[in-house]
């Protein structure tokens, strides 16, 4: 097996290389600061079948050693990895290697630093080519490949390795990482008292469920010793700024570069003040100066009315310019990423990876008034209003959608040509939207596109479907930029809005979408990743294909 490189949702990768019989991941950040892993850990990989499956697949294979412990009326084969196969792949994680307690505190829950190595190889895996979905059984045995029945690509987790301790699989499993077909309590009074029961031996992850676990609950960051080590702090602050008094030197200022509304007073330090000054761009969704998981549970229901319609309050979305979706794309070899759109009178920097710069993972902790993001350039000296030939990224949030709304071919679907007075007004609008918000999308920090993910209990949809859920979620797309344009892109970003709503609420259970009827061709896309068309609707201002995914129906983001 070569080696591969793993890019982490939050722009850190590892190195998997074959290592006596198993696979090592090496972090590839250990001398950064932020490194979320320790320098690396072993993984055992192997697959599993039983007789039957062993005398018709594999006769004469090589790597088949019987495991001696199991039943003799079953006996199970183990066979080195070669490949992914529908539910026969066993791993388990064999050793770790701890960086230097001098530089580094130890993990205050080994348990989750577990989870985080289990997630991070589970990331890995299921980005291995799928294996084919038919079971062949003895009831289908004769049926034709088109014609069997199809099965869900799992993974099992052995409790072998740092998996054997009577609590560890209980935790993962208490996290959501892993699952097991036994719900019951058992009746082994022993059981997390003397010794794992055996409602643990058959632990499993599918890639369904994989994709819908929320990256933030795994990935967090150990925090570095300030005496001894080498390392800067991740915050360049050590605790949170008190509050202004009479003799602080923080002075007050009418504007900053990255406040969303002009005029807003903000704090900030006077020279020799500015290391321990935290910025107030948005962080990342995995920016935490305490090193802890940045997921939170949502919070217990409760009820307003827009207009006739009864629904749940709302959390707030994200903050103008914060970015809260960020993957790798291994097709395109770019960062997908989504950003909630400003209306700031100054471009919005990128501070997440790309794949174009010689160390990508340095843009992601780039504080947002480097002396990169302030260096004006000719380009951006532009003495007239044509945008066109400005590269998307020196670009104000409002100038962008001034550029593609004026397209017109936008304009054809939108209806929001004018001049960028009228962007901003419909820019301002969307802001203040209790049930929607507006997102840019970029590929590698450059933007590309324009959406709006809903929620539909209270929208103009809702009186036209036939069921719709509380949490149900809609989605309204543009693309502006020509260069991201085509079929390979759309099934990425459209996936991947997606995929955000359902992590963004687990109790999403359908995405919506009504593009025009005489849009076959966004139809036909949204049909390549799961959505089917349920009706045709009319709104005043047009008449719509209805098109719905379930969450059940789903598998994963396109890749």
């Amino acid at each position: 097996m070569a080696p591969s490189i793993v890019h982490l949702p939050n722009g850190q990768t590892l190195s998997v290389t074959p290592s006596f019989g198993g696979l090592y991941f090496r972090s590839n950040d250990l001398a950064l600061h932020h490194s979320a892993f320790p320098p690396g850990f072993t993984i055992i990989l192997h697959s599993e079948d039983n007789d039957d499956d062993h005398a018709e697949k594999h006769a004469g294979d090589p790597d088949q050693t019987p495991r001696a412990e199991s039943p003799p009326h079953k006996q199970q084969h183990i066979h080195r990895y070669r490949k992914p196969s529908l539910r026969n792949d066993h791993l388990f994680i064999s050793s770790i290697s701890n960086p230097n307690s001098n530089d580094f505190r130890p993990p205050t829950s080994p348990t989750r630093q577990i989870a985080m190595m289990l997630w991070a190889t589970l990331w890995w895996y299921f980005h291995q080519p799928e294996p084919a979905p038919q079971l062949t059984t003895s009831s289908s045995a004769k049926t034709t490949d088109a014609g069997k029945p199809k099965g869900e690509w799992r993974i099992n987790i052995n409790r072998e390795g740092i998996f054997k301790g009577k609590h560890t699989l209980p935790k993962l499993e208490r996290m959501g990482l892993i699952a097991t077909e036994d719900s019951s309590v058992g009746v082994d009074p022993e059981d997390g008292v003397g010794r794992a029961g055996e409602g643990f031996e058959k632990m499993f992850v599918s890639r369904r469920t994989f994709w819908q676990l929320d990256a933030r609950i795994y990935l967090f960051t150990q925090a570095p010793l300030a005496a001894s080590s080498p390392y800067p702090s991740m915050s360049p602050a050590g605790s949170r700024p008190s509050s202004p008094n009479r003799n602080s030197n923080l002075s007050i200022t009418s504007h900053s570069a990255e406040t969303s509304t002009p005029g807003t007073p903000v704090l900030q330090p006077t020279s020799g003040q500015s290391n321990l000054w935290r910025s107030s761009t948005p962080p990342g969704p995995f920016t935490s100066a305490s090193h802890l998981p940045t997921f939170y549970p949502p919070p217990p229901t409760q009820y307003t009315w827009t207009g006739n319609v009864r629904h749940p309050i709302r959390s707030k979305p994200p903050r103008q310019g914060e970015t809260f979706y960020t993957r790798y794309i291994p097709s395109l070899g770019q960062y997908l990423s989504f950003r909630v759109a400003s209306l700031s009178s100054k471009p919005i920097s990128h501070r997440g990876p790309t794949s174009m710069l010689p160390d990508h993972r340095e843009a992601l902790f780039r504080t947002p008034h480097s002396s990169a993001d302030a260096v004006p350039t000719i380009t951006g000296l532009s003495l007239s209003e044509d945008i066109d030939d400005t590269p998307t990224a020196q670009l104000t949030d409002c100038q962008l959608l001034h550029k593609w709304m004026n397209n017109p071919r936008v304009a054809a679907s939108w209806g929001e040509a004018g001049p960028l007075a009228h962007q901003t007004d419909f820019l301002s609008t969307n802001l203040a939207s209790r049930s929607s918000f507006p997102v840019i999308g970029c590929f590698d920090g450059k933007p590309f596109g324009y959406f709006e993910v809903y929620w539909v209990k209270e929208s103009t949809l809702a009186p036209h479907c036939e069921s719709v859920g509380e949490w149900d979620r809609g989605l309204h797309v543009l693309v502006g930029e020509q260069e991201f344009r085509g079929g390979h892109r759309v099934g990425v970003w459209l996936s991947a809005l997606v995929h955000y709503c359902w992590l963004s609420d687990l109790r999403t259970g359908c995405v919506f979408m009504e593009p025009r009827v005489d849009n076959e061709k966004l139809k036909h896309y949204c049909e390549s990743v799961g959505f089917f068309r349920e009706k045709e609707v009319s709104f005043p201002h047009k008449h719509s294909n209805l098109m719905k995914l379930r969450r059940e129906a789903w598998d994963q983001p396109v890749l």
